[in-house]
């Protein structure tokens, strides 16, 4: 039987397949190929974690729906657009993403550049539309948060950082700046824009952010868990490449059991950040739990 998490997590990836297609139409003109690109990326499934953890946040201020899904959906464009060109050859080069080809394999290296850089341009259109929050200023604080997390001191530093980790001696300190960086990032927005759209409080605001720093690592060392112990079939990508390849990973550095004992215990830690809410913070307890306790 379904909990209520996995009830919850279901139902936000239906909401976000009907929202992003809205802001994925068709075309028939001349760039309809980029169209059809963009959708087939966002498109193809996934958890929609990141939505999940926006509007979950977003529900601890009482904020309405109708804008946590926008800035949801806004937040899934820009992970969309950055795994389409983690695939690219000059990247990370993976052939399959969420079980199908990836969108350079299904199209070309170019469309699937330029797919990304149209996510990337129509996340930040959605964010700084006046639907998305009657107030200025909040929009304005989103576009900047948004547009820190993705930037050199967020995901694109932080892949930038893990593409060179190879050429020099990496340490755990390094591995988990470089991790906070590259997935870490996303996380914390999605939960610091539930606080902005809420107009929460500082020691909340503290408290969401404390909570997504811990849930970020735990997620990444479970990703590193999956790269061992999961199978290509599960995971939806090929299985073992970083081990393959040599990369430094949480595993690599700590040894498999000591990096699912760390995991355990920052899942733990970011729940506890959230004692300041009481029960309206459930569900993003039992995502602690699920960060580290999925297959795929």
């Amino acid at each position: 039987m379904e909990d209520d998490f996995h009830k919850a997590l279901r139902q936000t990836a239906e909401l976000m397949e009907t929202e992003l297609a809205h802001f994925l139409p068709t075309n028939e003109g001349l760039e309809k190929q980029l169209y059809k690109a963009m959708r087939y990326g966002v498109l193809s499934g996934g958890k929609r974690l990141r939505a999940f953890l926006v509007i979950q946040s977003a529900d601890l201020f009482s904020v309405p729906r109708i804008h946590s899904t926008r800035v949801a959906a806004a937040l899934e464009l820009i992970h969309s657009y950055s795994l389409i060109h983690d695939d690219l050859p000059c990247m990370d080069d993976d052939d399959l993403r969420r079980g199908v080809p990836t969108v350079h394999k299904r199209y070309d290296e170019a469309t699937a550049v330029l797919a990304g850089d149209a996510l990337q341009s129509l996340a930040f259109d959605i964010l700084s539309h006046a639907d998305t929050h009657p107030s200025p200023e909040v929009r304005i604080s989103l576009v900047s948060k948004l547009s820190s997390a993705i930037g050199v001191k967020g995901m694109v530093g932080g892949q930038t950082m893990d593409m060179y980790a190879d050429a020099v001696d990496i340490d755990i300190i390094t591995i988990t700046r470089l991790q906070q960086l590259k997935t870490g990032a996303l996380i914390s927005f999605a939960c610091a824009a539930g606080a902005i759209l809420g107009h929460a409080p500082p020691a909340k605001t503290l408290a969401l952010k404390a909570y997504a720093h811990d849930l970020g690592l735990a997620f990444q060392i479970a990703d590193d868990i999956l790269d061992i112990e999961g199978t290509t079939e599960q995971l939806g990508k090929a299985a073992g490449k970083d081990e393959a390849a040599g990369k430094a990973t949480f595993v690599s550095l700590m040894g498999l059991e000591e990096a699912k004992i760390h995991a355990s215990m920052l899942a733990d830690q970011a729940v506890k950040h959230l004692d300041i809410f009481g029960p309206k913070a459930d569900l993003l307890r039992q995502a602690a739990a699920f960060a580290i306790g999925r297959k795929k």
